[in-house]
C-alpha cells in the first residue's frame, strides 16, 4: 500500500543526497513505472533541473512540492452534477473487466444519496449475457428499473427504449451500459457512434454525458483505451475504479495530459457506497506519500 507508493520510492531515491545524472535516470524510471507517462516524466525532470539550478529546491519537501505542483497542473477534474429538472443520460464506457456494471450501480446509488433521484439502468451491453444479468442483479438490489432485451439485441434499441421509458415516467437519470469489446476496434467504434447518435437525437448536449471507466491497475494500456473511446464519442470524464491509495492510478495523469479529459469519481471497494467524487489534492497526497 503506502509502502509501495510512488512518493515513498522517490523519497528513498532522495536519500542519496546528490542530484546526479544517475539520480535523474532512476527518477525517470520510477515515474514511468508509476504510469506517469514518458513525456510527462521528461518534462517534469527538466523542470526539476531548472529549479535546482535556480536554487528553488533545498530539501526533500521542496522537491516533493515541485513534483506535486507540476502534476497538479496536469490533472483535470470537475464536479459533475445532474440537471435535476431535466432528463440526464449517462453513457458508461470501458473494456470488459474494469467494473462497468458495478460502477453503474454505484453511480445510481450516489445520485440517490446526493440528489434523491432514482436512475433507470439500461442494459446496453447486449453482447454478453453476464453483463445483462449483472445489471439486473444490481437493479434488484437497489430497487431500480432495468430496461433490457435478450442477448444479441441491438444496443441502440435498448438504450432508445430506456430513454422512452424515462420520459414516460418523468425520471431524471438514465445510466446506460455499453459493450467493452467487439470483434475489432472498428466495430466497437461504429457501434458506439450509432448509440451516440441515437442519444443525441433524444436529449440535449448539456444533459448527455459519456464517462469512461478505467481500472487503476491497468497501467499505460489505460491510455490506449481512453484514446479509442474518445475517438468514438468524445469523452466527458473518467471514473477510476479499483483504487486503493497505493501507487496505482498514475495513468489518469497521462489521460488528462494527452486527451484533456477530466477525472470525476473514484471507486474504492465492492460496496455501493465505496464511491466518491475525485479530489485532486487527496489523490496526489496518496500518490506522492505526502
Amino acid at each position: 500500500m503506502a509502502g509501495s507508493s510512488l512518493g515513498l520510492k522517490i523519497k528513498n531515491l532522495l536519500t542519496r543526497g546528490k542530484f546526479s545524472e544517475e539520480f535523474f535516470e532512476d527518477l525517470e524510471d520510477l515515474l514511468i513505472e508509476g504510469d506517469i507517462g514518458a513525456v510527462t516524466a521528461f518534462e517534469l525532470i527538466a523542470q526539476i533541473k531548472t529549479d535546482i539550478k535556480n536554487k528553488k529546491i533545498s530539501d526533500v519537501s521542496d522537491f516533493m512540492f515541485i513534483v506535486k505542483k507540476y502534476l497538479s497542473d496536469i490533472i483535470l477534474s470537475y464536479e459533475y452534477s445532474p440537471d435535476v429538472d431535466n432528463l440526464n443520460v449517462i453513457l458508461i464506457l470501458g473494456v470488459n473487466g474494469v467494473g462497468k456494471t458495478t460502477t453503474i450501480a454505484k453511480l445510481a446509488q450516489y445520485f440517490k444519496n446526493e440528489y434523491k433521484l432514482d436512475s433507470i439502468l439500461s442494459a446496453g451491453d447486449t453482447f454478453r449475457a453476464a453483463a445483462i444479468d449483472q445489471l439486473m442483479y444490481h437493479g434488484d438490489k437497489l430497487n431500480m428499473r432495468v430496461v433490457h432485451q435478450q442477448t444479441g439485441s441491438d444496443p441502440g434499441a435498448v438504450i432508445y427504449d430506456t430513454i422512452e421509458s424515462a420520459v414516460s415516467r418523468n425520471s431524471k437519470i438514465v445510466i446506460a451500459d455499453t459493450a467493452g469489446r467487439m470483434h475489432n476496434r472498428e466495430n466497437l467504434v461504429k457501434e458506439l457512434k450509432k448509440i451516440d447518435k441515437i442519444i443525441k437525437s433524444k436529449t440535449s448536449e448539456d444533459t448527455y454525458k459519456k464517462f469512461l471507466v478505467i481500472d487503476a491497475t491497468t497501467g499505460q494500456n489505460g491510455l490506449r483505451q481512453a484514446e479509442s473511446f474518445n475517438d468514438a464519442v468524445n469523452l466527458d470524464g473518467i471514473i477510476l475504479t479499483k483504487y486503493d491509495s497505493s501507487s496505482k492510478g498514475g495513468i489518469i495523469i497521462s489521460i488528462c495530459r494527452d486527451l484533456k479529459v477530466p477525472v470525476l469519481f473514484l471507486g474504492t471497494g465492492e460496496k455501493y457506497d465505496d464511491f466518491s467524487r475525485f479530489n485532486k489534492e487527496d489523490f496526489l497526497h496518496d500518490l506522492l506519500n505526502m
